[in-house]
């Protein structure tokens, strides 16, 4: 097998991964999708509803249920590591309409014939704000995300895994493969982990720029530029979100935005947020900008909430809902 560096699988997979979500699930949403927060199951199904792995191969799980073609699952991120992982994903009818109250687990093995793991069960986080926060580049985007399912999935080496998900469908169990392939898991030493001193890095702010359309992608611009990273991190809680909702691949930044919004509305006090845009020049044929090189990252949207310390408290690649970041920010405060 032929092995490169971290950092350049993280960056090709990352990039694969957005090309998927962008081109060939997450454009085109359902007219009839559910639209409020109330629409969307937020509770995962009990591990009870799929069979245990009890030492068999996808394979040989797969076998107990139907295979699928017309429902279609696409992981939300591609950077995994060694332990325990928020694995997040989005589940399509293969008409690319979004499904957000299915039930579903994941399996992995190390390769088609490894020992599997699992059953994960997803829980759904809806990607919906309170009506005040949701911006006109979320609101006015038909592709734009309504949930994401996360399961907790436990790896326990290096390699390249293989994920397949499992809907229980009117008790009907059906089965299919993570759309883009393997799943690779490795350190990815570049990327600061939990617990792992983050970079204090200069995040330009409104004081420094003539127009805050040079710092910032969302309509209306968001309140997250007044602080400069810099002055933040290591002195009090950090909420640092890279994400560029008017640009974003995945069509899952402008949500994550809405959401950093309405949490910072509640909790600025206790923590100082800020957002940060990708790509250099607001322009994705250019390279990110040099705060997520600074990170290591070479996509969006990613969510790092830091302590008072300097240390990374909770990491999120891809989307996540306002519970979610409320939690981090409890957590690192």
């Amino acid at each position: 097998m032929l092995y490169v560096s971290s950092r350049r699988r993280a960056t090709v997979s990352l990039a694969v991964v957005g090309a998927l979500l962008s081109g060939t699930v997450l454009s085109a949403c359902g007219e009839d999708e559910p639209t409020t927060e109330e629409q969307v199951t937020a509770s995962a199904p009990s591990a009870k509803v799929f069979p245990a792995a009890k030492g068999q191969t996808l394979q040989g799980i797969s076998q107990v249920a139907t295979v699928t073609e017309d429902i279609v699952v696409a992981p939300a991120g591609a950077v995994y590591t060694p332990g325990e992982n928020r694995v997040g994903f989005g589940v399509f009818t293969a008409g690319q309409e979004q499904i957000t109250n299915a039930e579903v687990a994941l399996y992995a093995g190390l390769g088609d014939n490894g020992t599997a793991v699992g059953p994960f069960p997803a829980r759904i986080e809806s990607l919906e704000t309170d009506p005040a926060f949701e911006a006109r580049t979320t609101a006015d985007d038909p592709a734009s995300a309504k949930a994401v399912y996360v399961s907790e999935v436990e790896f326990d080496q290096p390699g390249e895994w293989q994920v397949i998900a499992m809907i229980n469908q009117d008790d009907e169990l059906l089965v299919t493969r993570f759309l883009g392939g393997s799943s690779v898991v490795d350190d990815y030493e570049e990327i600061p982990a939990v617990g792992d001193k983050a970079p204090a890095v200069h995040t330009p702010t409104v004081a420094e720029v003539p127009d805050l359309g040079e710092i910032d992608t969302r309509n209306p611009h968001d309140t997250m530029h007044e602080l400069d990273a810099a002055d933040t991190i290591g002195k009090r809680p950090t909420v640092l979100l890279f994400a560029t909702p008017a640009l974003c691949a995945s069509r899952v930044c402008g949500p994550v935005v809405d959401a950093a919004e309405q949490v910072k509305s509640e909790m600025g006090d206790d923590a100082a947020f800020v957002h940060m845009e990708v790509f250099r020049n607001n322009n994705p044929t250019e390279p990110v900008r040099p705060q997520l090189d600074a990170f290591g990252l070479q996509t969006e949207p990613w969510l790092f909430v830091i302590d008072a310390k300097g240390k990374v408290s909770t990491r999120i690649e891809g989307a996540f809902s306002v519970d979610e970041l409320r939690d981090a920010v409890e957590k690192a405060t």
